[in-house]
């Protein structure tokens, strides 16, 4: 399923977790929610393992067992992107040779000490806004425990665009959401498009597995929602087809606070030890449907 959107109008999604800990309430949202919006038989599921520090066999089998507990199924086989490094080196090559990429060698102490003027270094989606130290280095002079960014300003400039954009289904309906590039470059600034010891990133690898299984529409939650124009940016420079977006509320705790992995009292095997039935799990999440 190589290359492009599917055509028809189908809707095709998928649940993209990290096999890095136990799926809580806010997995089965996310993953309800894609599987509610696929047309039949077009939800899938993708094994995003690309920090192989942190991934583990047993939680990639959890999340097998906790979703076909929750009643959802998919199409065999799943994507993982630990078998996809050569498609991911495949798309670098393809913006180096576009005089878009160079290595950074900048650690996060780097960083955090470039970034000391208080105007400068506001968190972008993709952390503070690199200064751009590296910026003038060469591809040829990468070394193995370099980073790779991309340089915003030259993709915008090679593009011709001043401004990048997507349409979302969820936020403001038939509305482009648009970010001009100086707000682009200023606001979320270089990306690192391959992180040191994985040969990808998650900006990069999402944005080639989503075109290579012809995801028409993305399902994640509103967290992300900036790093949209991320994708959105890559999509346009690797001539991509860019799909729809959806980004759906989070699962929060009773503070308030959205649910992270270390949650394990919200873990779903926690409530199926319980006795909790799946459907209690879904009325839970959808507020009683």
């Amino acid at each position: 399923m190589a290359g492009g959107a599917i055509s028809g109008g189908i809707r095709r999604t998928r649940f993209a977790p990290s096999p890095t800990g136990p799926l809580h309430l806010g997995h089965a949202f996310a993953a309800l929610t894609a599987a509610r919006l696929a047309d039949p038989g077009q939800f899938l599921l993708r094994i995003e393992d690309i920090d192989r520090s942190r991934c583990r066999p047993e939680w990639e089998q959890a999340i097998h067992d906790d979703l076909h507990w929750l009643g959802l199924s998919w199409p065999q086989p799943v994507m993982r992107q630990s078998e996809r490094l050569p498609a991911y080196a495949a798309a670098l090559e393809r913006l180096a040779a576009m005089g878009l990429l160079y290595p950074c060698r900048c650690r996060r102490a780097d960083i955090s000490a470039a970034l000391s003027a208080p105007q400068e270094g506001a968190p972008g989606p993709d952390g503070p806004v690199y200064p751009g130290t590296c910026r003038g280095r060469a591809m040829e002079d990468a070394g193995a425990g370099d980073a790779i960014r991309l340089d915003v300003a030259r993709g915008f400039a090679l593009l011709g665009l001043d401004r990048i954009g997507f349409l979302d289904e969820a936020v403001q309906p038939g509305q482009r959401h648009e970010l001009t590039a100086a707000d682009f470059i200023a606001g979320i600034g270089d990306v690192v498009l391959a992180r040191r010891g994985m040969g990808t990133s998650y900006h990069l690898s999402v944005v080639v597995d989503d075109a290579a299984q012809g995801i028409t529409l993305v399902t994640r939650g509103k967290d992300l929602f900036d790093s949209t124009y991320i994708h959105a940016l890559l999509q346009a420079l690797l001539e991509l087809p860019q799909p729809l977006y959806h980004h759906h509320r989070l699962i929060r705790d009773d503070s308030g606070k959205r649910l992270a992995k270390r949650d394990d009292a919200r873990a779903i095997a926690q409530y199926r030890a319980q006795g909790v039935l799946a459907a209690d799990i879904i009325a839970m999440v959808f507020g009683g449907g």
